[in-house]
Parts: C-alpha cells; structure tokens; sequence
C-alpha cells in the first residue's frame, strides 16, 4: 500500500490514530492522550481512534509492542485513518519500523508542535525561527525522510565511459543524503546568523525600555494570556481557543492608575515536553520574559491538569534560567471553573496567587494592586538632588516614588521621598547625575 511522503503534513482534514505508550508506575492522567488529541486538531485532522499501551520500556524497534502494532494497523484500515500520531518522541529508526508496520504516515509528537508552529508563524521573526527548529529536528532524520540514497550519477564504471556525468565528473561519486544534509547544515547556520541579529536587536529593543517596569505574561499554551492582555491594555490582540494562537511578542502600557504604567508584554504558551529546539529557537521572542521585572505566570484554573501545566511551565522557566526569578502566579478563567475544590487546592498550595477571570474582568483590580504594590516595594526615606532641567527624572519620581517635599537651588531641584529600591535603580540607569543628601554634604 502507498502511504504519503512524510516530510510535510498536508493541511487538508486527514484522519488520525493516536497512539501513546505509557511506562509502568507513569502518572496516568484521566484522558492521556486528551493533550495531543487538542494538538492534532490544531494541525487540522481528525480524530478517529486512539490507542494506549502500558509498558515497562519501550519497544527499542517500534516503541509498541508487536501486537498492539498490529492493532494499530487494522484500526489504521478500519478507520481508512491518514496518518499515525505517537504521543512519544521516536527515533529515525523506529519512524522507519511503523511506517513499514501500519502503511501510513507516522509523525510524533514533537513533529505535530512544530507543525502547528509552522501553520501560525505570520511575522519574519517567527517563520525563521520556527525554520531552524524544524531543520535541527529534521537534520538527524534524514535518512528515515528520503529513499533516493543511491549514488549520483556520474561515479566511474557504472559503463565504459562514466555512464551520465561524463568527462570531469568521474570519481566515488556521493549519496544524496551527504548533499541533504550539507545544504541543512549550510540552511541552520545561515537561520542562526540571522536569528542572533534579532536577539541582539531584542535585547537592545529591551535595554531601551529600562527606564520602565516590565511585565511579561508567561503561562501554558491556552491559559489566556491574550485574554488577559487585551483586558489590561486594551491591545485587541487576536484570541482563539487553540493551542498556540499566539507566537509573537506583544509589548503595550498597562496603566496601574495616578499617572503610572508598566510595559506588559505577552510571549508564546508552553506545552508539556516542548521540544528543546523550539525553546532554544524562540529565545529571542522570551527575550522580554527573560528580562522583565516581573513574570505573571497564567494558569488555566478550570483546566483539572492545572497543577501539572504549572510544573511544565516551571520546567521550561527553568530551561531558560528564570527559576529564581520574581513570579506572580496568575489562576485565570474562575468564571468557568466547575470544579470549586480545584480552586481551593490551588489557592491552598499558591497562598500568593491572584484569582482571576479576563473575560469577565473578576479579580483585574486586585491584580492591579498587586503589580502597583511590587512596582513601589519597600519604601524608604530620602533626600534627593536631581537637576532641575531633567523633566524626566523628576515625572519619575512623581510617578513611582511618593514625593513629601521639593525646593530649588543652584539649579538642582531637593527631593524629599520616599521611593522602593527598584524605583531608585530605575531611577539611576535614567539619569547619572543624582545626588543623595549624604553626597551633597560631603
């Protein structure tokens, strides 16, 4: 039987057996392959039959057991099923033995991500970085993707006279997979040129905003981040209820009320095992999480599997060296939560967390407070000596600092406040001509 070329996956509704392989003593979740059936909807098939299996190890040869093998094939047929999704990552070899086994194309779960991805990139940014974790993923596969491995043409003595290449082009000849992954290689460091001139351009893009405190929603994928986002700034940002509907970062003004703002902005959503090229790729895109002030952690509270999707998260937050940074835990969608013993348990294990519905505004003012309390901090008393003609500065102060009392003289304006040390950080990478009263005296 003919089955489709595996390399690319049609984005016509085609027919799904979803297959996961689950290790003695694994966690099992009520449904779980509940996550990658969402998945392989948002790659725009169907769902036709699902298969589990539990092992001790996996089948080095094909993951699955022989038999179930087999029950995966005569459903793949009962089905007339298109494509054969395993909820586990698979060697190149073991892609080899199924595809052989059921007929049918055979993608993992990491293949069917990356596809999604692919599907959602709409700026420069994100198509090429979306490109490299797709080539790195693909690169070591190449073998199981390609059947034209013989020689080239053109390798002495296949005839008298060279057989096709002639004169000038006699010699050992070389497979075609040798050219495949010369030109990958060739394509990854050219995508990698080009994606750390945006991550150098990020991180200045960043640095120029230090001059103001920074928010980044960070969460699972479909927790409501964007939801949230439009709720707090207005920023119309497209909401969909599917897995990653956003891969580009957002930055807008929050308003927090009196005159003061923060820059907040939105990144791409996590999943369980996201696969580590993706990571690696979007690190541009984190670049604001990565140097934002403060992480708002989103969590989906009517999601039952909340508690797992905040560790994955955590994971991934780890994976980019932010496990010790200042976190927020954000229990989004209390609107729909049915289940009100998930809400105490989480409120219980999160006391800090902030509960929340962005759709019907519940909780916003809370959170308000809170970020507007975080931005201020512990606040000490002071006596500043700022230039008077540095407008900035001074609207600083005004904003972030609670001012008791002000004089002139000598052209520099005399500040009394009292102001949080992060503000007064701020406040220094600003302006390098700010003067404290003990510096004065001396």
């Amino acid at each position: 039987m003919e089955y489709e070329s595996r390399e690319k996956t049609d984005k016509r509704p085609e027919k799904a057996i979803l297959v996961g392989v689950l290790k003695n003593g694994e966690q099992i979740r009520d449904d779980p392959l509940a996550e990658l059936a969402e998945l392989v909807r948002s790659a725009g098939c169907e769902v036709a039959a699902r298969v589990v299996q539990h092992r001790r190890s996996f089948a080095a040869a094909t993951c699955v057991g022989r038999g179930k093998l087999d029950e995966i094939r005569q459903k793949a047929e009962a089905y007339e099923a298109d494509v054969v999704v395993f909820d586990n990552d698979l060697s190149p070899s073991q892609l080899r033995e199924i595809e052989k086994a059921v007929e049918r194309k055979v993608l993992d779960r990491s293949e069917i991500i990356l596809d999604i991805f692919a599907s959602r990139a709409r700026t420069h940014e994100a198509r090429l970085q979306v490109e490299l974790a797709q080539l790195e993923y693909t690169a070591p596969r190449l073998r199981g993707m390609w059947t034209h491995l013989e020689r080239i043409a053109g390798a002495g003595g296949a005839t008298g006279v060279g057989a096709v290449g002639g004169v000038g082009t006699r010699g050992p000849g070389e497979r075609q997979i040798e050219i495949d992954r010369r030109i990958v290689g060739k394509r990854v460091a050219f995508l990698k040129g080009q994606i750390a001139e945006i991550d150098r351009r990020r991180q200045r893009e960043v640095q120029a905003r230090r001059n103001h405190f920074t928010v980044s929603l960070v969460g699972y994928t479909n927790a409501g981040k964007s939801s949230l986002m439009n709720a707090l700034t207005a920023a119309d940002t497209p909401t969909e209820d599917r897995l990653f509907a956003t891969l580009d970062t957002l930055t807008r003004k929050w308003s927090l009320g009196g005159g003061r703002h923060v820059l907040l902005s939105d990144t791409v959503g996590f999943i369980r095992n996201l696969p580590h090229h993706l990571v690696a790729s979007f690190r541009a895109t984190l670049e604001e999480a990565i140097h934002a002030d403060l992480l708002m952690h989103v969590v989906d509270a009517a999601n039952p599997e909340a508690e797992r999707q905040i560790a994955d998260v955590e994971t991934v937050l780890d994976a980019l060296g932010l496990a010790d940074h200042k976190l927020l835990l954000v229990l989004n969608k209390a609107d729909i939560a049915e289940d009100a013993a998930l809400i105490t348990v989480l409120r219980q294990q999160w006391p800090d967390s902030v509960l929340i519905s962005a759709r019907t505004g519940q909780g916003l003012d809370e959170l308000t407070s809170f970020v507007l309390t975080d931005v201020r901090g512990e606040q000490r008393e002071m006596t500043l000596s700022v230039p008077a003609s540095d407008g900035r500065a001074l609207d600083f102060l005004e904003r972030y600092s609670e001012v008791m009392g002000r004089e002139y003289a000598d052209g520099r304006a005399i500040v009394q406040v009292r102001i949080a040390p992060r503000a007064l950080d701020h406040l220094h990478s600003m302006s390098r001509d700010i003067r404290h009263a003990s510096d004065e005296d001396a």
